[in-house]
């Protein structure tokens, strides 16, 4: 019997079906790169044979857990990954700071370096934190903070989980995190999001005793942000199945645009040179049953023997 192909071919493929077939686009707000873009792809991984953090190259896992933590938590301030030196969400922070105060003639423009320190500096409740620091509606507040029109706040995760528990056999156990109100023109002046969503909505099913989780992405860098994507939302799904009560079954990704940035190219051609290897197994702490209760000890990886990492830069664009 032939041995199953590694799960991993799956975003190798991808990467290969994009440079072959993707067609160059331009990137809003950011005229000196480009893209390579399809439309419309999925992957699956089956979480009860590994947990699929990519091995072709070494992937931060300390910061995925840690950002993961963080949206639990339904904050939208920076100050908790930079106090913990995680720096994914850096540029989006520093990029407003930079568009409302370079008109500012009397004022001396901090350098995004300057500005990290003075974040992680300062405590969290000082003025400076507060305002700049905050990256307003994002994922964590809708998943755990929706606003509606009459006051109300509603804690998408939380009834998920209810409905779960209680419900599992219903088709609408989903969470948005697309808000129009905080998103593009059609937010009010000062209250756009720093990155309208890239990871849509996400919806849960239970078969058996088994949760998966099917995660719509409207846009993804495939180089530097889908290796976080996929490895975030398989730990969250083992995370849910725990609490409440299941067995991990499928992460299913579904792409809309998925795309390399013309400056990753020659990354990506490197990483296709390599040959995955074994998944590693993510252990979780068997005692946590409230989504809550997480702490990054409370996840510990065995066996991960991956390439050495291949760094690109990050492209910013959109928001606000």
């Amino acid at each position: 019997m032939p041995r199953p192909r590694h799960e991993e071919y799956q975003y190798l493929d991808l990467l290969k079906d994009i440079m072959k077939n993707g067609s160059d686009k331009p990137v809003f707000n950011n005229p000196g790169v480009s893209i390579k873009s399809v439309f419309g792809r999925q992957m699956r991984f089956d979480l009860s044979k590994g947990f699929p953090l990519l091995t072709t190259k070494k992937v931060f896992l300390r910061g995925i857990i840690e950002e993961l933590l963080w949206f639990l938590q339904g904050d939208s301030n920076i100050k908790y990954l930079v106090d913990r030196d995680v720096h994914i969400w850096d540029e989006w922070a520093y990029r407003k700071y930079k568009i409302q105060n370079a008109k500012v003639k009397s004022q001396k423009l901090l350098t995004q370096e300057e500005f990290i320190a003075k974040i992680k500096e300062l405590p969290k409740d000082h003025p400076f934190v507060k305002k700049w620091g905050d990256l307003g509606n994002v994922y964590g507040v809708q998943w755990r903070k929706w606003k509606t029109s009459d006051g109300r706040i509603i804690d998408q995760l939380g009834w998920v989980i209810k409905e779960l528990k209680t419900t599992p056999f219903r088709k609408s156990i989903l969470v948005s995190a697309w808000n129009p109100e905080f998103i593009y023109e059609m937010a009010l002046p000062g209250k756009s999001m720093a990155l309208p969503p890239c990871h849509t909505l996400y919806q849960f099913n239970t078969t058996d005793d088994r949760l998966s989780l099917q995660l719509y992405q409207r846009s993804a860098d495939s180089f530097l942000g889908v290796p976080f994507n996929i490895a975030s939302y398989a730990l969250f799904t083992m995370m849910m199945a725990q609490v409440v009560g299941l067995k991990p079954g499928e992460f299913v990704h579904t792409f809309g645009d998925v795309h390399i940035y013309s400056n990753h190219i020659a990354q990506v051609k490197e990483q296709l040179k390599r040959k995955p290897r074994p998944f590693p197994v993510m252990k979780i702490n068997p005692k946590i049953k409230n989504i809550d209760d997480f702490k990054i000890e409370d996840f510990t990886v065995e066996g991960y023997d991956p390439y050495p990492p291949i760094k690109g830069e990050v492209t910013v664009v959109g928001g606000f």
